[in-house]
């Protein structure tokens, strides 16, 4: 599905309580994750004037949000109703788990109720994405 930027808009809101390393990483594999599942986002490779060849970054802004876990969740659950949303939230469980092996074990053990967000990365329309995160303060 081709998906119109123009009326779209990308955030992603981590968990501003967690330690710093932790919060880049909730962050980054949020932002992997949409990448792949909007390559729209991604523009093409660009040249520099030596002619070096520099990788396609993002067509349009990804500010990183933060809040609590609990809104996180809350976040990501509404947003999920949305059926053009593309939605990736990262957990504490994926977040301590060292292969994806482990990850998608414990997760087939684990209820929905008991996961606590590190982030949660939203791709949708403008309107939806706003009314959502609008009131969230950036991650400074």
């Amino acid at each position: 599905m081709k998906r119109d930027l123009t009326s779209s808009k990308c955030v992603i809101v981590v968990n501003g309580e967690l330690p710093t390393g932790l919060i880049l990483n909730a962050a980054s594999v949020a932002s992997l994750t949409l990448g792949q599942q909007v390559p729209e986002l991604i523009g093409t490779d660009v040249k520099d004037a030596d002619g070096d060849v520099h990788l396609g970054i993002t067509f349009i802004p990804v500010p990183i949000l933060k809040s609590t876990a609990e809104d996180i969740a809350r976040i990501r659950r509404e947003a999920a109703a949305d059926p053009e949303a593309v939605v990736v939230g990262f957990s504490d469980l994926a977040q301590s788990c060292r292969t994806y092996d482990e990850y998608g074990e414990r997760m087939a053990t684990t209820s929905a109720e008991e996961l606590t967000y590190a982030s949660v990365g939203i791709f949708g329309t403008k309107k939806m994405v706003n009314r959502l995160t609008g009131s969230l303060p950036l991650m400074r």
